[in-house]
Parts: structure tokens; sequence; C-alpha cells
């Protein structure tokens, strides 16, 4: 049977309603908006993880999981009587179409770069009359560390506060590198605070690369870091196969474990 258009969230929505009902579910009606703010982020990133091993079956769900951390919270505030889920929808399109208006207005674009140009003229005026009139307003203290740093580096570039190439934000990495390098060889008190100073300067001027090349900081160490779970874990199968003890391998071995995990998983 084909259901109408939007007929299955409708029932997402009413089955939210039921289980925060008297009669509903005893442990959905104990949640807060804060008690929930975990299960947002952690199916947040399960939703990444999916779509990174392109599961798309898993992916599917887990998109469900994540509009449900959506509905659930705008039937928290529909109960306060602050908005409903259809005023989050109206707002969501509402800004679309204002920020389309080479679609749904009469504004004509000659490519891509243009169109973002607008986004970002139109972003400014809506700014006009919040509190944050900053070029940085926007982005999210709770966004992980990487995507935090990225973000500040895009919004500063469109002032022109930015390099004028990858080499050149190359050479801000290299001297940052040596500004850490330099700390390694410290023995006072305020060793540790120096070195998380340059370590963190390091991390930004890496941010601001991984813009100039056209990619995702957070996506790429996400990669590395499942690259490093891999080959790890070829070399734990591999000791087992041949009863080593990886706690006393040598690293000599555990080097050429590494090497051959590399060349068997990439």
């Amino acid at each position: 049977m084909v259901q109408e258009p939007h007929a299955s969230f409708a029932r997402l929505v009413e089955i939210m309603a039921t289980l925060r009902s008297p009669d509903g579910c005893p442990w959905d009606l104990e949640q807060t908006t804060d008690s929930l703010k975990p299960y947002l982020i952690e199916e947040t990133y399960e939703v990444l993880e999916a779509l990174e091993e392109k599961d798309w079956p898993a992916f599917k769900e887990e998109l469900g999981d994540l509009l449900l951390q959506v509905v659930f919270h705008a039937q928290l505030m529909a109960e306060t009587g602050t908005f409903t889920i259809d005023d989050v929808a109206q707002t969501i399109s509402d800004k679309l179409v204002r920020r389309h208006p080479h679609v749904f207005g009469d504004v004509k674009v000659k490519d891509a770069d243009e169109v973002a140009q607008n986004w970002v003229k139109i972003k400014e005026q809506e700014k006009k009359g919040k509190a944050d009139q900053s070029i940085l307003a926007g982005v999210p203290t709770g966004a992980p560390a990487l995507i935090q740093a990225q973000r500040l580096g895009e919004k500063a570039s469109r002032v022109g506060f930015d390099w004028a190439s990858a080499s050149a934000v190359f050479e801000k990495v290299k001297e940052e590198s040596h500004e850490l390098a330099e700390t390694l060889n410290e023995t006072d008190q305020e060793k540790k605070e120096h070195q998380e100073h340059e370590l963190g300067d390091l991390l930004l001027v890496l941010t601001s690369l991984a813009r100039h090349l056209d990619l995702s900081a957070e996506s790429a160490l996400r990669k590395a870091s499942a690259r490093f779970n891999r080959r790890f874990r070829y070399i734990e199968t591999q000791l087992a196969q041949t009863k080593e003890d990886i706690h006393t391998t040598p690293i000599e071995r555990l080097e050429e474990l590494w090497q051959a995990a590399k060349k068997t998983l990439g």
C-alpha cells in the first residue's frame, strides 16, 4: 500500500506523543532535553560511521534514530508550549527559501561560487539584531574541536584573514612544528602548559591546511583513526596465531607486523 506523502513522518510524531502521554513509556516520560544530549551526539556519530562505511541499510536505520532524537526534543518543547515539530520544519523551510533566492526568487547566479557568496551575505543580514555580531558567530562550541577550528578559519577567510595558498599554510605548519619541538627540551614547571599551547597552535593551522586542500580535518582524522584501528587489530591477530604475547613482543617485531598490515589492509 502506497502511503500519502509525509504519512510515515506524521506516524512517527504521533508515536512519540503517545510514548510521552500519561499512559506511555515510563522511561520516555523521565527524559529531559538534558538527559537526551548524549543520545543526540551518539546517534550523530553512528550516522557518520554508517555513511563512511557506505552501509546503506545501516545508514537508513541510523538516520531514523537521529530523526527520532529531533522529534523527541520537539515533543518536549511542545509540552512546554515553546515550539512544535511543525515550527521546526517551518523554520528550516523558511530559511532554505530565504537563502536560495536564485531558486525561489528572481536572483540570477552564474555558478556555485556565487551561490556560496550570496549565502554568506544573506546570513550576514540575518545576524542583524542578534547579540553576537562577530564574523565568527555561529560556530557551535559543542562541536568537535577540529570542526570548530576549521569553521573558524573558514569564517575568518571570508573577510580576507587567511593565507594565500596551501603552500603558504604549510610553511606555517613547519613553523609551528618547530616551535613545538623546541618545548621538548624544556624542564620548568610550565612545560606542559607551553607544550599544550604550541600543540594547539599546530593543530589549528593544520585545520587551515585541510581547508585550503578542500578537505575536512575531522573526516581525515576519523579515517586515519579507522586505519590505525584496523592495522593494530591485524597485529593482534597475527600475534595470537603465532602465540606471541603482545606485551613482551619487541618493537621491531611490532613494526614488521605494522608494515605488513599497511601492505595488506592499506
